[in-house]
């Protein structure tokens, strides 16, 4: 009879895990801390807590009068809000189809969307930028044609990783569901939007949210076409602050930490679907 197989205590495991994670949290937290201090007390005292004279809103007053902040924001929140909007709309079709239909071509398409990972932006960057110049829609004085030159390369650079992460998602779906809900009278549209996007919840949030944060990111992409100042977004206003005030250490940890406050809420509220929805389908049972 052989003995029952007993698993390893996890403790260890425990604790490598907390240290790594303090690894990655400690430079969020001392970035936050040197954003209440003044510029001069930062490198005698970085690693002290914000208290007594050092403590100083200065940073944030600064920042808030000095920079357009609340411009930045909405810019970047339009930008990568529509980003995600589009990519979960347009990923989520594509991947629907690559699954449950037969049509010539699909195995082409298919290689075609796995290609399309292998392409950097910095590979594709000028072709496009001479596109939409031709176009009419880059470094113009019209906010909504600036706008929609930056989000569609964002849309276009998210959609092959959306499409797979999706379409491994919709796969695990029992196909019999599909199968009454045409038998009940329900049209294609309907059963995706009533059906699969319901059922694949956690893999669209999961989708909507990297799409929504790498255009959040994007200072590559904001430096070609985002000219004006007026019209930059909240990344691109860090770079412009880092050129302009690149002693002032105070300022550039108060700007950081306003950068990063819908990253991290977006994360703290939306991690477990972004969880589930990447490790769907990874596991047949």
């Amino acid at each position: 009879m052989k003995p029952e197989r007993r698993d390893s205590d996890p403790k260890g495991l425990y604790i490598i895990l907390i240290l790594w994670a303090l690894t990655t949290i400690y430079p969020i937290i001392w970035v936050i801390m040197n954003s209440f201090k003044a510029k001069d007390k930062i490198l005698s005292n970085s690693f002290a807590l914000p208290t007594g004279d050092l403590f100083t809103l200065a940073n944030y007053r600064k920042a808030f009068s000095n920079l357009s902040i609340f411009s930045a924001y909405r810019n970047s929140l339009v930008i990568s809000g529509t980003v995600a909007l589009v990519v979960v709309v347009i990923a989520g079709m594509a991947a629907y189809a690559l699954c449950r239909y037969e049509f010539p071509g699909k195995k082409l398409l298919e290689t075609l969307v796995v290609a399309g990972m292998m392409f950097p932006v910095f590979a594709t960057i000028i072709p496009v930028y001479r596109m939409e110049t031709g176009w009419g829609i880059t470094n113009t004085e019209s906010w909504p044609l600036t706008m929609l030159s930056i989000i569609l390369p964002s849309i276009a650079g998210n959609l092959s990783f959306a499409i797979i992460v999706l379409r491994r998602y919709i796969q695990t779906l029992p196909v019999e569901l599909e199968e009454a809900a045409y038998l009940e009278g329900c049209s294609t549209l309907q059963i995706f939007f009533k059906i699969i996007v319901p059922l694949c919840k956690p893999s669209f949030v999961t989708v909507a949210v990297f799409s929504f944060l790498w255009s959040y990111n994007d200072l590559f992409t904001q430096m070609f076409f985002l000219r004006r100042p007026e019209m930059i977004g909240i990344t691109r206003l860090l770079n412009e602050l880092t050129s302009q005030e690149g002693t002032n250490y105070g300022l550039m940890a108060s700007a950081v930490t306003l950068v990063i406050i819908p990253v991290i809420i977006v994360y703290i509220f939306l991690q477990k679907y972004i969880i589930k929805g990447m490790t769907a389908g990874a596991v047949k049972g």
